[in-house]
């Protein structure tokens, strides 16, 4: 099991834990005095289920980032640590646009008498300070990541043979697996809130929205194996359905505002239209990495790709300690010899 070696290492988790505990017990007391003034039936209106889903998605969202971060310092992937940096900006995004939808949520259910105004009063000093604390874990974390990167610079290619090319090849390798475990959470965390606030649930296209969880999860599974195996059939048919999944999200932005439809979105439409805008951004830069990755296919690359496994900083260590006194016997046992 992967323990940090380095104290750069352990600052990393370090904020990150922290950043996420204290994100995560402002997210619960502001659920926990909504939950506990709502007169309404729970689930009746849309708006009723718009902090429990903020709650939900945050949790997923920290834990998730949690994982990432042990993958990244566990494989050494300074590109995945620069993708935390920037996931963190997506959450401290998704942390403004929520303000502004919970005092809407609350008023929308003041004027139908399911809660009294003032928990807005009690609850905005916590929902402010949620932006401003990931804020500084995102100035903190990108700190840590630069020493980080000095830390990995050689560590991260070593594996890879001194041509520039190649070493080019596998970068571009690195940030689509990185993409790809980062569009996993934009995706699923738009279409969560869609499942669960959006209120036209009689249609068609509802239906595929949900259909189109476990479908995601397995195409982006075989996006990294297609990736692996150099399979050129494979990563044209994922480039393909990419195109489809950009084509849905531009579809679903646009719906979003048209006049028919804007009222069934009116209770997450701001979180909706912020994760749609970086799914989209997400899924143009899969597509662009996608397509250098095929490229890249049968150049040499797929045996490095094969053994990603990379040496520990105190192995290194050792192995550096090591080599003079190895020298010093085989100098002391040749001149016992002669």
């Amino acid at each position: 099991m992967y323990r940090p070696a380095s104290p750069w290492s352990w600052a990393f988790i370090g904020v990150a834990f922290a950043q996420a505990a204290i994100v995560l017990a402002f997210e619960c007391l502001v659920f926990a005095r909504f939950q506990l003034n709502l007169d309404g039936p729970y689930g009746g209106e849309a708006s009723a289920r718009t902090i429990p889903t903020f709650l939900t998605l945050y949790i997923f969202g920290y834990f998730y980032q949690l994982v990432l971060v042990y993958d990244a310092l566990r494989l050494k992937n300074t590109i995945q640590i620069i993708g935390l940096c920037m996931y963190n900006v997506g959450l401290l995004i998704y942390g403004t646009v929520q303000i502004e939808q919970i005092e809407e949520a609350i008023r929308t259910l003041n004027e139908k008498n399911e809660i009294d105004l003032t928990i807005w009063t009690h609850n905005r000093p916590f929902l402010i300070a949620i932006p401003c604390i990931i804020a500084l874990g995102t100035i903190l974390l990108s700190g840590i990541a630069w020493k980080l990167y000095d830390e990995f610079a050689w560590t991260i290619y070593k594996h890879i043979s001194a041509d520039l090319r190649m070493k080019r090849r596998y970068l571009t390798y690195q940030i689509y697996i990185a993409l790809l475990k980062f569009d996993f959470f934009f995706f699923l965390g738009f279409t969560v809130q869609f499942v669960v606030i959006v209120t036209d649930k009689t249609n068609v296209e509802f239906a595929l929205t949900l259909a189109a969880i476990p479908v995601t999860i397995v195409i982006l599974f075989l996006a990294a194996f297609f990736t692996r195996k150099e399979n050129h059939l494979g990563m044209i048919s994922i480039i393909i359905i990419y195109f489809g999944a950009l084509a849905y999200f531009l579809f679903k932005l646009v719906r979003m505002y048209e006049p028919g439809h804007k009222n069934a979105y009116l209770a997450a439409r701001r979180d909706l239209t912020s994760f749609a805008v970086i799914t989209i951004v997400l899924i143009l830069c899969t597509i662009t990495n996608a397509i250098i990755c095929t490229h890249n296919f049968n150049k040499g690359l797929k045996p490095h790709v094969a053994s990603r496994k990379l040496e520990s900083e105190d192995e290194k260590c050792k192995m550096t300690e090591m080599q003079p006194n190895s020298s010093h016997g085989q100098a002391s046992a040749r001149m016992t010899i002669d």
